[in-house]
């Protein structure tokens, strides 16, 4: 990805590292790494930092479950900072929240990560946790729970019932994804492949 020994460290011989979500393109974090870090980052692909409070090597996630997969390094035009973009498994920072500069733009692939999250990292009193800890059947009949509430908002014209209705059906449908190893690419490559979506004739259609 580099050349390590065209980067220039400080005089502790260390450079900054800003990790970057490879997907969101959302800031999660800004850490240090040394040469060894860095070697260790590029060889486990998976970030490793040096940590200046503790004066040792930290590999991110090697407790809490939230390791950061490494897609891609690169260094400035000065060769004195890194940008490194990551897939991560769970929130970069150390409170919880998915960035260490406050919750991102809201959006599907954020949302499913904090989902990813609580799988790998399970937290006492979350929702989202107690689905995992249920498992596929409990997950598979919340979905059909929600489905009924969407077909009632909606039969009453209801628009503002049947989005959140609907909300609550994507949410349970996404948590059901994390469990079955589903992404939501795989759902947009699917979708993009049925390029004649719109003139496919229903089959209640043609059976009139």
């Amino acid at each position: 990805m580099i050349n390590i020994e065209e980067l220039k460290f400080d005089e502790k011989g260390l450079i900054p590292a800003i990790v970057v979500d490879n997907k969101t393109n959302q800031v999660l974090t800004l850490a240090y790494m040394n040469k060894e870090s860095l070697n260790i980052t590029l060889e486990k692909k998976l970030t490793c930092f040096w940590s200046r409070s503790r004066q040792e090597l930290w590999l991110k996630g090697e407790t809490s479950g939230n390791y950061q997969h490494v897609v891609d390094i690169t260094a400035d035009c000065d060769k004195d900072a890194l940008v490194v973009k990551v897939n991560p498994d769970g929130p970069a920072c150390h409170t919880g929240s998915y960035s260490c500069f406050g919750d991102e733009e809201f959006s599907l692939d954020a949302l499913m990560k904090l989902i990813e999250g609580r799988r790998t990292n399970p937290q006492e009193g979350s929702y989202t946790t107690y689905l995992f800890e249920k498992g596929i059947d409990k997950q598979l009949k919340k979905i059909g729970e929600e489905c009924t509430e969407v077909i009632i908002a909606a039969k009453a014209d209801d628009k503002k019932e049947t989005i959140y209705e609907l909300s609550d059906l994507v949410y349970h449908c996404l948590v059901m994804m994390v469990e079955k190893d589903i992404t939501i690419d795989d759902i947009k490559n699917e979708l993009s492949s049925r390029h004649v979506i719109d003139h496919k004739v229903k089959q209640e259609k043609m059976t009139e």
